[in-house]
């Protein structure tokens, strides 16, 4: 898989695991619905590091954290 596709497949994980809408991420987070919109729709080209520690922020993880799934093993993206 393409690392983008890991990266939303990881944020709807979290999402997932933390029981938060795209709504509570956008409020815990600062970063907008459209811009979280952009992300999920592929609609942004590729994401800013600094979208993406917000984001971390309103997971409240690391990034070090986020990147800590096996979703991101070398064998497994494919750019």
């Amino acid at each position: 898989m393409k690392l983008e596709d890991a990266i939303i497949l990881r944020i709807e994980q979290l999402c997932l695991d933390k029981k938060m809408t795209k709504y509570d991420l956008f409020k815990a987070s600062g970063v907008p619905q459209t811009t979280l919109t952009s992300i999920k729709k592929k609609r942004s080209g590729s994401i800013k590091l600094i979208t993406l520690y917000w984001i971390c922020e309103g997971f409240e993880i690391s990034l070090e954290e986020f990147f800590a799934s096996p979703l991101f093993k070398r064998e497994n993206i494919l750019e």
